[in-house]
């Protein structure tokens, strides 16, 4: 293997840029228990594995400002997925193939080195073109680019999609080869994977067309992952424009889970059932990695294209998070999500309630329980219900509200006046929407993680919110209300530390 001599200069200014700009950062609506920049902009996670017993995360990263430009690789480390510690950038747009930006990628552990697998993004006389690199290091810090870059051009490329849109490379090992997933379009705008193979991480050939979508599956699918989880494949992607179905894939751009089998001699996934992963206005672009424990481990960008962000518009020079982590698993066809366990050893359980009843002209209002960073977690018996609203509420102003309708089998998650507005392209939808759930022997199980400025509402096995906000009041009281009669069998709220 040949490395390059590549110059280090513009990852070193990004770096000192860091150094300078960092303190200059408001901290008005930053979280605490989520990864961010440290100053900037950040967008998809990247190279999300586990290597020399800690978790690495890089992610798309504009340290300059705080809205998106030329992307580099920023990343961070973690021995409890709750804590991460900032490293230096990985990666910055310094080479021919990739001077208008190293766009999103994965890793992959070989030899004890840990190899960066990632899209080059030049802009030339109004067009792009893509294709895919890898960067290498022995340290999990520094990386060198190989000078056999790019390892997958247009010619490995072919007609099988666009040269325009052909990224995000997810790479794997299976049955003693290597594969790597990637995202394209075919010339009737519709969503494509490919897979290509190789023996060695250099040299790639075309596999397969992996799967295409139907003209209601989006222009163009991003970020795929592909992974076996209990005892079926699953490929997860984030396609634009996929076609609303009811309440559901009300995003401009959503998460989709296919779940199926992957026939390896052909390159080809046989679909027997696909879901959107989360039901929120804030998530996209997740990845996962498998850790020494052989748990799936999920992370996704929290936040959403097209849409205002307050801290830009306010100056506060950083822009975009992450998800908490999630451990995955496939039950019934549909892929479940549980907060990692990791995060309930830094949960405290200041106020805690059993066997109160709610009714219409009685609701529970707990005073100044909420603080930044909080842990809810209820389990409500609804059988006498109408309807429910659970509602993070400031003092004077109007609360973040989770309603529930009983006859329609419906949460309803809205952040509408909720501090600073938010707006995008969607009708509606990033001010507020619904998912589909179903009780379980008449209850509910709801838990919130609530930091700064972002909630991600877990409903049992069923269902997750995740969602920004920027609230000017703080946000102090718990309050459920019904219609009906309700039974709180356990309340509990504490704070993450």
């Amino acid at each position: 293997m040949t490395v390059s001599t590549t110059p280090v200069n513009l990852v070193e200014k990004a770096n000192r840029y860091i150094e300078e700009h960092k303190e200059k950062v408001i901290q008005q609506y930053r979280n605490q228990y989520h990864v961010m920049a440290p100053v900037g902009w950040i967008n998809d996670p990247n190279g999300f594995v586990y290597y020399k017993g800690e978790y690495h995360l890089f992610y798309q990263f504009y340290p300059y400002d705080s809205a998106w430009g030329p992307m580099h690789w920023g990343h961070v480390k973690s021995t409890d997925l709750v804590h991460w510690e900032d490293l230096p950038v990985a990666l910055a747009p310094d080479q021919p193939y990739d001077r208008s930006g190293c766009f999103s990628g994965s890793a992959i552990v070989k030899d004890d080195a840990l190899y960066l697998m990632y899209t080059g993004h030049v802009e030339e006389e109004g067009k792009t073109y893509q294709t895919q690199c890898i960067a290498v290091s022995t340290d999990g810090v520094h990386f060198e680019k190989l000078a056999q870059n790019p390892v997958i051009t247009e010619k490995e490329l072919g007609d099988n999609g666009s040269k325009h849109d052909f990224r995000d490379p997810k790479v794997m090992s299976h049955g003693g080869r290597y594969y790597s997933v990637i995202a394209t379009k075919s010339t009737e705008d519709r969503g494509r994977i490919l897979l290509f193979e190789s023996e060695n991480l250099v040299t790639w050939t075309f596999k397969s067309i992996l799967l295409e979508g139907t003209k209601e599956q989006g222009i163009m699918w991003e970020c795929p992952d592909l992974f076996h989880l209990d005892g079926h494949d699953v490929l997860i992607m984030s396609p634009i424009q996929w076609q609303t179905q009811d309440i559901a894939y009300t995003n401009i751009s959503s998460t989709v889970a296919f779940i199926g089998k992957v026939d390896w001699d052909k390159g080809v996934f046989k679909v027997t059932s696909y879901q959107e992963i989360d039901s929120g206005m804030d998530f996209y672009a997740p990845q996962t990695c498998e850790d020494a424990a052989g748990r799936r481990l999920m992370i996704a960008w929290m936040q959403m294209w097209d849409r205002t962000l307050p801290t830009h518009d306010l100056g506060h020079h950083w822009a975009g998070s992450m998800t908490l982590p999630r451990e995955l698993h496939v039950s019934d066809n549909r892929l479940i999500q549980e907060p990692v366990h990791e995060v309930y050893e830094h949960v405290t359980s200041d106020h805690y309630l059993e066997k109160v009843t709610v009714t219409t002209d009685e609701s529970l209002h707990l005073e100044d329980v909420i603080k930044d960073q909080s842990y809810v977690k209820l389990v409500i018996t609804v059988k006498d219900v109408k309807n429910l609203s659970i509602a993070l509420a400031p003092k004077t102003s109007q609360p973040l509200l989770l309603t529930y309708d009983h006859s329609l089998q419906r949460f309803q998650f809205t952040r509408e006046q909720v501090g600073h507005p938010l707006e995008g392209n969607e009708p509606g939808c990033y001010v507020s929407r619904q998912v589909a759930v179903a009780p379980t022997d008449d209850q509910l199980t709801i838990e919130l993680f609530k930091d700064t400025s972002s909630i991600e509402t877990f409903i049992g096995h069923q269902a997750v919110m995740t969602n920004t906000f920027y609230a000017i009041d703080q946000l102090t009281d718990f309050i459920i209300s019904v219609e009906g009669t309700a039974v709180i069998e356990t309340l509990q709220i504490g704070g993450i530390r």
